[in-house]
């Protein structure tokens, strides 16, 4: 997240890390094939693994040149021509399609020193908000001990950024692979990290309305309060790789 743009504040009294569960997906045996691939046939590609079809860049039409389909099926932002803390050619990647309950799975890799993040419920108007983090919550992407936010508790890979802090242990070293999972359904939200369930609390009640005015979103009056909209992947002028994202609506 943008930590050059606010003044990192550290919270106490968050709601802390849940103890690991394996993740929902796929993991009920089903009664037949036939159940299986109706199963399967739910999920819905947000990236074809060929061009950026679909997605475009915040407050514009098409995507960046940043932004860049490589081989292997791997979305990449080459964040080698940067612009202030972000990149030039790039901006944050938003997706067409709108969603309100859904479950997302997507594989990331960060590199060195880098931070990124999964942005979700954006609203896709920059005519009213600046950024896409004025309105959507963020899965951190982070190389946690390379770049200063991995020592800000509520910051490093898999939380849920500035507001919750998630189980440790689960994200793997720079460069490797990470398999990330955000599930939004009737007011509860998880957040899995390579299969195990890092961070998981509800939204839009007391609670939830209690740690945005305790968190550096305070000053941002609709930020975490529309629980319908766009997945962002963010550029925060580092290089970062997406791959298999995927999501099944609830």
């Amino acid at each position: 997240m943008i930590a050059s743009f606010f003044t990192s504040i550290l919270l106490g009294g968050l709601l802390s890390g849940t103890t690991p569960t394996t993740k929902p997906t796929d993991t009920k045996p089903a009664d037949s094939k036939k159940e299986t691939k109706a199963a399967a046939s739910e999920w819905i590609s947000l990236f074809n693994g060929k061009n950026t079809k679909g997605w475009h860049s915040y407050g514009k039409e098409t995507v960046g040149k940043a932004w860049k389909v490589e081989e292997g099926g791997i979305l990449h932002l080459d964040a080698s021509n940067k612009a202030d803390w972000q990149t030039n050619g790039g901006g944050d990647l938003v997706h067409e399609l709108e969603l309100e309950d859904f479950h997302l799975k997507l594989e990331w890799k960060i590199a060195p020193k880098g931070n990124s993040g999964i942005i979700f419920w954006v609203q896709d108007d920059k005519s009213k908000f600046d950024h896409v983090w004025f309105t959507g919550p963020e899965m951190q992407v982070l190389d946690n001990d390379g770049h200063g936010d991995g020592k800000i508790f509520n910051h490093r890979a898999g939380n849920l950024y500035d507001l919750i802090a998630g189980t440790e242990g689960v994200v793997k070293p720079v460069g490797e692979w990470n398999l990330a999972e955000i599930v939004s359904y009737r007011g509860k939200l998880d957040f899995y990290l390579n299969g195990v369930n890092v961070v998981s609390t509800t939204y839009g009640d007391d609670a939830w309305r209690k740690m945005i005015a305790n968190s550096k979103f305070k000053t941002m009056p609709d930020f975490g309060k529309i629980f319908k909209g766009h997945i962002a992947l963010q550029d925060h002028g580092d290089n970062v790789w997406y791959k298999n994202i995927m999501v099944k609506k609830l």
